[in-house]
């Protein structure tokens, strides 16, 4: 088996133990349909799981199309895959457009493609490379704004919808993340925030979320040290329970380890009926860090 398929194999057994085969006694997103961009690894992972749990047609919205593919055929017919950058207008435009011409509309987008950025490259902001911030924010804030557009443009003649946006803990307070991560997810809440007070009128809801660190493939990437000739499966094994560590020395709540699920928790909340009266909002998912704490310097 190719290391890179191992990797993706035993990184998602971690993330995700044990199968879920039952759905749960209440469905929250009966006959809703859901777009989660960036949804083949990591919080999107999660997302596309508990999304499909609850009852919801999920479109996976992704530029990893090996790991997008094997997670739609995993789940059944209920989640198809679409190969898509979300810097590219055209890219999603047509993911909207696929996915109302195949289902007949659009329900939830959950904007929650990003990137962190090359650590590298984001130093100090008297060196930051110029191109590396471009391409976070063309990711980050683009896809972001992208997404509204299209997902608006869809949801207005139906008089409703919900768009959710992962913003993070960096868009909330300084000295938690690079300059262009930082700079990114600050702008997604204003985004939010300016699109709530837009399609607010059209029965639109639009928030965003704000979760501390989480050991995603992304978070791990950017920390990890290893040596080459490590196998796949123990840095992944090992990787998470540093990152994990670092995050739970970081926090405010001590006790639970904040996951991947407890966003796509959030995630759920802010899309199913229980928030019909959410609008604008930044729902903050960090154990009290951003309001118990002076910037880290990450």
């Amino acid at each position: 088996m190719p290391a890179q398929v191992m990797t993706e194999m035993t990184f998602s057994e971690l993330q995700f133990p044990g199968k879920e085969t039952t759905s749960p006694s209440i469905t929250r997103l009966e006959g809703k349909i859901a777009i989660v961009t960036g949804g083949a690894r990591g919080i999107g992972e999660a997302t596309v799981r508990l999304f499909a749990r609850h009852g919801a047609k999920v479109v996976i919205a992704d530029v990893e199309d090996i790991a997008g593919n094997a997670l739609a055929n995993s789940l059944g017919p209920s989640v198809s895959f679409i190969h898509c950058d979300v810097s590219l207008e055209q890219d999603v435009e047509n993911l909207i457009n696929s996915t109302v011409s195949r289902f007949g509309k659009l329900d939830i987008l959950f904007n929650n493609a990003g990137v962190l950025g090359n650590q590298s490259k984001h130093k100090s902001i008297v060196d930051f490379d110029v191109n590396e911030f471009d391409r976070v924010m063309n990711v980050n804030v683009r896809g972001v704004a992208l997404g509204m557009k299209h997902a608006a443009r869809a949801m207005i003649p139906r008089g409703t919808g919900c768009i959710i946006s992962m913003s993070s803990v960096a868009g909330v307070m300084g000295g938690l993340g690079p300059h262009a991560y930082t700079a990114s997810k600050h702008a997604i809440v204003g985004l939010t925030k300016n699109a709530a007070c837009e399609l607010g009128r059209n029965g639109i809801r639009v928030n965003c979320i704000s979760p501390f660190g989480v050991a995603t493939s992304m978070l791990i990437n950017a920390w990890r040290t290893f040596d080459d000739d490590e196998e796949q499966d123990e840095i992944h094994e090992r990787e998470v329970e540093k990152t994990e560590e670092f995050v739970r020395s970081l926090a405010n709540l001590k006790g639970p380890t904040l996951k991947a699920k407890d966003i796509a928790e959030a995630a759920l909340y802010l899309a199913s009926d229980e928030s019909r009266y959410v609008s604008g909002h930044n729902l903050v998912v960090d154990g009290g860090v951003t309001t118990s704490r002076n910037c880290v310097n990450l």
